[in-house]
Formats: C-alpha cells, sequence, structure tokens
C-alpha cells in the first residue's frame, strides 16, 4: 500500500508539468498544528532539511504554529537532522503525572514542564535558530483581545465561548476575540497576504523566543497562557494553532521575476483547515485559491489505519495511555518508524516523477 499521497494546487501542478520539482522552487514551508499527529512528519522533515532542500541555495521562509513551530524551529538549528530526532524522542517521552493528592494534571504543571524542555532543547542555541543563512522563521500565536486580554478563572472560558460563537458566524469576527501575531526573525516579511485575519507581526529575537515559542505551544486550559512576551503587545498568548490551525494563509513568497514560490506542506491531511475552532465547520475544510501554489504531502488515510489503533498520535493518547507510558511510547515510536514510508515515497517520487501520482488539491 502506498503511504504518501501528493496533493496540488492548480498552478503548482502547472508548475510542475513544465519545470518539474526541484529544491530551489520552494519558497514557503509550513508547519500545522495538531499536537503528537505532527510526529508522522519526523521522516520527511529529516529527508527536506537534511538531505533535498539543503541542495539548495535560496532563502525559504518556515512558518509554524504549535508542534509546527517547534519543528520550523529545529530547521534551522545546526545539524537539524540530529535536532528533529531530539525532537521526535523528547515528545514520545513526555510524561505528566498528577501532584500528591490531586487527581489531575494542572495546566501550571505542563507549562512549567513544557518551558524546561524548550529551554533544555533551545538553551545556548538560540543564535543558530534566529542566524541562519537561507531560513526565515516565522512563529504564529494567538494573542487576546477585551475579555482574553489577561487570563483567567472566569473571564476565559466566556471569552472562548464567545469567540467560538462569532467564528461559527464568520471567521474574521474571530478576530474580535484573538489576533493573530506573527514573531518573524531576521526582520523579514511575512510570505503571506495578512490581509485575510486582523494581524501584528513582532520582530523575533533572543530576547521573546522562549516565551513566543512556549505561546504557540500553549493550548488553552491545557497549559497556562505566556502574558506579556517582550516586544510585543501586552496580553495573554495561546496555541497559534486557534486563529491558524493549518496555516490556510494567502502565500505570496516571490521567487524570480513575478511568479510566486512554491509552497511545500508535509501535513497529517489533505484538507487545510483555516482555524482550530473550525475543526468541526466541514464547510472550511475545502481548499481555496490561497493554496494554488500549494503542494500537500499527506498520509494516505488507509495507510493510517494501519498504525497502532488505527489512527495517527493524538492528544487522546494521554488519556487512553494515562496509565500506561510504555504502552503510549511503544505506540507512537511504532506509528513514526511507519512514517518512514512517507519519506521514502518522496524520495522515490524526487528521483523519478510520475504525474499520476498527483492528486488535486
Amino acid at each position: 500500500m502506498q503511504a504518501l499521497h501528493i496533493h496540488a494546487g492548480p498552478k503548482a501542478l502547472a508548475h510542475i508539468r513544465e519545470n518539474g520539482l526541484r529544491p530551489e522552487h520552494i519558497g514557503a514551508i509550513p508547519g500545522a498544528a495538531g499536537g503528537p499527529k505532527g510526529l508522522v512528519l519526523g521522516p520527511l522533515d529529516r529527508f527536506i532539511f537534511g538531505e533535498w532542500l539543503a541542495s539548495s541555495h535560496q532563502p525559504v521562509d518556515l512558518v509554524g504554529a504549535s508542534i509546527g513551530a517547534w519543528r520550523m524551529a529545529t530547521a534551522c538549528l545546526n545539524q537539524a537532522v540530529t535536532a528533529f530526532e531530539r525532537l521526535e524522542h523528547d515528545y514520545i517521552h513526555q510524561r505528566y503525572e498528577p501532584l500528591p493528592n490531586q487527581k489531575r494534571v494542572t495546566a501550571q504543571q505542563v507549562s512549567d514542564a513544557f518551558g524546561h524542555s524548550l529551554h533544555a532543547f533551545y538553551g545556548g542555541r538560540v543564535d543558530e535558530v534566529l542566524s541562519h543563512s537561507r531560513y526565515r522563521l516565522h512563529i504564529v500565536t494567538s494573542h487576546g483581545r477585551h475579555i482574553l486580554g489577561r487570563e483567567h478563572a472566569l473571564a476565559t472560558p466566556l471569552g472562548y465561548a464567545g469567540a467560538f460563537l462569532s467564528n461559527v458566524v464568520q471567521r474574521r469576527a474571530l478576530g474580535g476575540w484573538l489576533e493573530r501575531v506573527v514573531f518573524s526573525g531576521q526582520a523579514s516579511p511575512l510570505p503571506f497576504d495578512a490581509s485575510d485575519f486582523r494581524t501584528r507581526q513582532v520582530d523575533l529575537n533572543s530576547g521573546n523566543f522562549m516565551p513566543a515559542l512556549q505561546a504557540s505551544c500553549s493550548i488553552p486550559f491545557a497549559l497556562k497562557a505566556v502574558h506579556d512576551i517582550p516586544g510585543a503587545p501586552r496580553g495573554a498568548y495561546w496555541d497559534g494553532g486557534i486563529t491558524d490551525y493549518h496555516l490556510h494563509l494567502n502565500w505570496t513568497a516571490p521567487t524570480q521575476g513575478t511568479d510566486r514560490a512554491l509552497v511545500l506542506y508535509p501535513h497529517f491531511q489533505k484538507a487545510v483547515v483555516p482555524g482550530w475552532l473550525d475543526k468541526a465547520l466541514k464547510w472550511r475544510h475545502a481548499p481555496s485559491s490561497f493554496l494554488d501554489n500549494t503542494i500537500v504531502l499527506a498520509p494516505n488515510p488507509e495507510w493510517v489505519k494501519t498504525l497502532p489503533g488505527g489512527k495517527l498520535p493524538d492528544r487522546t493518547d494521554f488519556m487512553t495511555y494515562q496509565h500506561d507510558f510504555a504502552g503510549r511510547v511503544k505506540a507512537w515510536t511504532a506509528a513514526v518508524q511507519a512514517s518512514q514510508q512517507l519519506a521514502d515515497e518522496w524520495a522515490q517520487w524526487l528521483a523519478r516523477p510520475d504525474m499520476e501520482r498527483i492528486r488535486a488539491l
């Protein structure tokens, strides 16, 4: 069974038919939110950043939210392949136990533990990330407005209830509660047209890298918000996936002349869902003209059924295996090992392109 499905927007497909696909054609790589689902992209990340893309020289914008931000920041480290292997190990082996006299792990516990892991992972290496000769990192966060401006035991649930209802009516209405704040390295312009949603851009530097990355991964209620990030508007910051779950953005990164670069998107599914609150809104899962230049590399849904539990790793596994840490580690490790097939098939396609394998996005 083929593990990898290759999907392309109409302009990306036309480009491949006329020019083929070479690493120098890539101008941007998104990294979606999605928690443990992103683990299956590890082998693809190692191949793309460690081998294929390394053979070109053009600048590439790396845009990530939540685990996608962690992945894209890791790509900017020296010896990225080794760093991706460590990310995979650290993520799989994360473990949280309730404190004495508590039945559940608190959001503060998870935030503290995650903050320690980020400092252990990137400590002393932030300059590597921010000064990469080719990669321009953009970390997406969700910044609370009005009632969501500060985290509060009562106001925050009410604020998110309002955000949910507003978003059902219109995605733009979500901007009344939360705005997209993008922390960008090397004074790089955004590689997408941000007029689709209320957006601010902030300089990413050594003073705010850690809190910005932690904020991008801070799922509401599961982790604490990160407040008052240096250099950014004051207030509470949460997971970038809330505003931009799968980074369904109007990509504008230029290449030569007036052409737009292709966007290569290693993703854990075909659908590119705009925001986290759109997960249940199936009518917002369809492709749009924003993705015309995008190539999505996604696992075959039938192949996914062969993984442990018949699915991708996900956050429900923390509850499923809450009393069986070794069992979760075993299941997630098996899924990651199986996903090597995704990278192998992509490498084979690049060596011998078969246009019949490309599906419409």
